[in-house]
């Protein structure tokens, strides 16, 4: 087991959707001895880490350079979590990619195991690419075409990781639909349970892709949706577990279309669906997913026997607990 109290926790992306939930769950459990990394920007992305503790925070271009030219100042660091990232889908610029998603992967994982820290970092299930089918982690990697730059830079370091002996010592976590608390700064990148409530408030309707394959009806697309706090709770154990080392699915295992996530939002504030079908992009038809679905058996085999939170129960929580009265995680009232 990986003691997360004996010395500093370093999170990469700490201002994120699941890097806040990480610092959000250490708070719970009273670990504060954490320093935050990210790129606060101009945005309102500092509002994640207002509620939460923490010891320290550095700039992430900060942090790579401390961490190539003088690591010993960063502190005694016993664990790093890398969850920062470009995780925009439709990036373009390629050298920005492979610079912010897989150097600055190597390097903090190179630092991480040098000193005998323990390396999680955040995968994605953008690297499957076009299967559709539940997705073992076994499926070779070599094999693997993700279908956009950002799926293909996260994919070259787990390949990377794979051909220089890493993975056995490290946690590669392949993400797959992880929604929460804590979005408002990724604009177009939000879960749909964001845009679906502003679309609600705004408009009273939800817009959704009609479906462009025979096999499945419009808004019967399907994915696999996970809670963000679900998503902490996988990424904790495995930290800190003994049987955590290699790439590991963190999904729920079940997928659902996006009517019924759509039809939950509506419920959670108390409305009746009401669902307008558009047209797909020309740009986006030969890159869409019509169906994604974690398998999470080597998860469970590793003794993670956590319950994954229902999907109505989610959006609910999410919903009427956070985006309706504008609270972030650790903002929660004293009962939650």
């Amino acid at each position: 087991m990986t003691d997360l109290s004996k010395g500093r926790i370093l999170v990469t992306g700490g201002a994120g959707l699941i890097g806040s939930g990480l610092v959000w769950e250490l708070n719970r459990r009273g670990l504060t001895n954490i320093l935050i990394a990210d790129l606060l920007g101009t945005g309102e992305k500092w509002k994640n880490l207002s509620p939460l503790q923490f010891a320290d925070y550095i700039e992430a271009g900060d942090l790579l350079a401390r961490i190539l030219e003088s690591p010993l100042a960063l502190g005694d660091i016993g664990a790093v979590f890398h969850l920062g990232a470009t995780t925009s889908t439709t990036e373009t610029d390629a050298a920005h990619l492979v610079r912010n998603n897989f150097e600055y992967t190597k390097a903090l994982a190179h630092f991480a195991l040098a000193g005998s820290r323990r390396f999680t970092y955040a995968s994605s299930a953008a690297t499957y690419g076009a299967i559709e089918a539940s997705l073992p982690e076994s499926i070779a990697l070599e094999t693997l075409r993700p279908l956009n730059m950002y799926g293909y830079s996260k994919h070259l370091f787990d390949c990377y990781a794979h051909r220089a002996g890493l993975l056995p010592r490290v946690t590669g976590l392949k993400y797959f639909n992880v929604f929460g608390p804590n979005e408002n700064h990724k604009g177009e990148m939000r879960s749909m349970v964001h845009k679906a409530f502003q679309q609600i408030l705004e408009t009273g309707t939800v817009r959704l892709f009609k479906s462009h394959r025979p096999e499945f009806p419009d808004g019967g697309q399907r994915r696999d949706f996970l809670y963000v706090k679900d998503a902490v709770a996988a990424t904790l154990f495995l930290a800190e577990n003994v049987n955590g080392k290699g790439l590991f699915n963190i999904g729920s295992g079940a997928p659902h279309t996006w009517v019924e996530l759509v039809g939950a939002v509506f419920r959670a504030l108390d409305r009746e669906p009401k669902i307008e079908f558009v047209e797909m992009p020309e740009r986006l038809r030969g890159k869409y997913q019509y169906f994604t679905c974690a398998c999470i058996d080597k998860l469970r085999a590793a003794g993670f026997d956590w319950s994954i939170t229902p999907l109505e129960d989610a959006v609910s929580d999410c919903v009427r607990n956070y985006l309706q009265p504008g609270r972030h995680l650790g903002d929660e009232p004293a009962h939650s």
